[in-house]
């Protein structure tokens, strides 16, 4: 697929990704958002998200993103890093009412079930931002594309650690390299950088996680009592998980934050033999084989103790 040739009989574009947008969501609408502007500077063109983080403010055209949808007929809606229609709420409208509809995606889990007119779905990629820039003109890329499409592979591959890293993976982020973005300043600024706030909250959680099944799996639950004494939003509390993967000897780091009575948002991370993805999407959700997530009813421990059930027949598959 060539982005332009799909678009170019258009006058307006509308573009959004997932609720909740992470890195590669931003990244992902963002380049496109940007390759768009340069490259087609008579296009109308709209973006769609959630209020994204403050960490992600050096990314150009962040100041334009568009919170509530404008009651346009878009001639192409454009959805990125997203596998269901339900995920791009509150602008479902925008798409609906568009003329054509394009999915660019990545995710394996999510089933992605082809809901717009055309789909570009790569589950072997490493991130939306990867498969996006398999749509550009290499030379038609500027360094503020270059700068979103590096931030978006780095948030999805855990800065090329995840094994979604593949040398095309590696190939496209040195390609970024050479447009001269401050790619050292991007990964410690939007991956690694936390709050005195964060930091204390992380500790928190460290010292209050819990480790399983013999230590191979560790898991953290942060409430809304905590995380309204600490002054954080789910937004601030991206790094636990990473922290939780890293303890020695653990498989499958699980860590919850509450977003309701009886509500949790879930996150899983793996080393080497679990797949969280398929666990993930036993409740709903999806994401990667190494690192997945959903949105789980019931207690801490109601929804710890299901993730461990799956775990553990997983490991049984394994050893038959």
């Amino acid at each position: 697929m060539n982005i332009l040739e799909e678009i170019k009989d258009a006058a307006c574009v509308g573009i959004t990704g997932h609720v909740r947008p992470d890195g590669d969501c931003l990244g992902s609408t963002l380049g496109l958002y940007n390759y768009l502007k340069v490259n087609r500077p008579d296009l109308s063109v709209d973006l769609y998200l959630e209020q994204p983080g403050a960490e992600f403010s050096y990314l150009t055209g962040i100041d334009e993103i568009l919170h509530t949808p404008k009651n346009v007929a878009y001639d192409v809606f454009i959805v990125l890093d997203c596998g269901s229609i339900d995920r791009i709420e509150p602008f479902t409208q925008c798409f609906e009412q568009a003329k054509k509809t394009i999915c660019i995606d990545h995710h394996i889990s999510s089933q992605n079930n082809d809901f717009a007119d055309i789909n570009l779905v790569k589950p072997e990629a490493s991130s939306a931002s990867e498969v996006l820039y398999t749509t550009f003109d290499e030379d038609k890329v500027n360094k503020a594309v270059a700068e979103c499409i590096y931030t978006g592979i780095i948030h999805d591959t855990g800065v090329f650690k995840y094994s979604c890293t593949s040398a095309k993976t590696m190939e496209i982020a040195g390609k970024m390299m050479e447009k001269g973005i401050a790619y050292s300043d991007i990964i410690d600024n939007s991956f690694y950088k936390k709050t005195y706030v964060q930091n204390q909250i992380l500790g928190r959680a460290l010292l209050e996680s819990v480790l399983f099944y013999d230590g191979k799996c560790i898991f953290s639950n942060v409430t809304r009592d905590e995380m309204a004494f600490y002054g954080v939003t789910g937004k601030e509390l991206g790094g636990i998980i990473e922290q939780l993967r890293l303890t020695d000897g653990v498989e499958v780091a699980i860590f919850l934050y509450e977003t309701g009575d009886h509500e949790h948002k879930v996150s899983m991370r793996s080393k080497k033999q679990i797949d969280v993805a398929k666990i993930a999407a036993e409740f709903g959700g999806g994401g990667h084989v190494r690192a997945a997530g959903f949105t789980g009813k019931g207690t801490v421990y109601s929804i710890v103790n299901k993730i461990g059930e799956m775990i553990e027949r997983q490991y049984v598959d394994m050893s038959q």
